[in-house]
């Protein structure tokens, strides 16, 4: 009989955040394919757990996923666990879990701890609906064209970031999607936890300015633009007088439909909306 392949969830910075049964498939199983093994041999040795570890990482994912579905056919039992949260988000596993499951070989998820999931429920953003996108693009032209594709979806959007990349991110997430308030929550579960609310352009300064900023990052956007006031000469713009401000300088409906849109924060097709029914009372 054919081993089972665990994907156990271990912590994500609190060596306690680990359940009871996660402890246990790791003691029993006969093998841990680990993302780095000094990193996971930290948590073993804290919990004084001997099992077998080889790595598993994204440079030998191919050829460790061979070795490791042999084993489980000659019916080892197998845990893989990733560098911290639960494998396969944004983390080795996928190709294992796959090919394992293609080939009738019993899957079991350990559930546990997970950052986006953590940084949602901690963020004061809806959670009813929301979209995990991952890691954005590294360029700013991928990443705002990445952008431009999630800024009509009506959930909460969560993304992961590098410390070296947050504050161009911000300011390129305020730009495409417009104002909205935002969370950025930094080194959960550990000594220097932050959760960084305000809206993308306040965070965007602050992370500009501040030192670089530092540990693993959960970037929470909200759903719903900010409705911002445009101030000129004195008065507060409606999206109306800012489209006919806009035409009258030479512009044609559609882009000065996009330019006010921009300017109050809105997307388009909500500055559309609010457009039709200015004009239609």
């Amino acid at each position: 009989m054919p081993g089972t392949l665990y994907i156990v969830a271990t912590p994500i910075g609190n060596l306690e955040d680990i359940t009871h049964r996660a402890l246990r498939v790791l003691r029993e199983v006969d093998i841990i394919a680990c993302e780095d093994t000094r990193h996971t041999r930290k948590l073993l040795n804290h919990y004084d757990i001997k099992t077998k570890v080889t790595s598993y990482h994204n440079h030998n994912e191919r050829e460790r996923t061979i070795e490791l579905l042999r084993a489980l056919a000659s019916g080892a039992n197998v845990a893989i666990v990733s560098d911290a949260g639960t494998p396969s988000i944004s983390d080795p596993g996928f190709r294992l879990v796959s090919e394992a499951g293609a080939q009738g070989i019993a899957v079991v998820a350990v559930p546990g701890p997970t950052a986006l999931i953590a940084a949602l429920v901690a963020s004061g953003l809806p959670t009813d609906e929301f979209f995990f996108a991952g890691f954005l693009p590294a360029r700013s032209v991928a990443r705002r064209a990445r952008l431009t594709t999630l800024r009509d979806l009506p959930v909460t959007l969560i993304f992961y970031e590098a410390p070296h990349r947050i504050a161009a991110t911000l300011r390129d997430a305020r730009e495409i999607l417009g104002e909205r308030a935002a969370v950025v929550a930094r080194e959960l579960t550990k000594i220097h936890e932050e959760m960084a609310r305000g809206r993308l352009s306040e965070l965007a300064e602050r992370f500009g300015s501040e030192e670089r900023a530092r540990g693993e990052i959960v970037l929470l956007i909200d759903r719903t633009p900010i409705e911002s006031e445009v101030v000129n000469a004195g008065e507060v713009r409606s999206i109306g007088a800012l489209v006919d401000a806009f035409e009258a300088e030479g512009m044609d409906h559609r882009a000065a439909l996009k330019k006010a849109a921009r300017a109050l924060g809105l997307t388009r097709d909500e500055a559309y909306r609010r457009l039709v029914e200015v004009r239609g009372k």
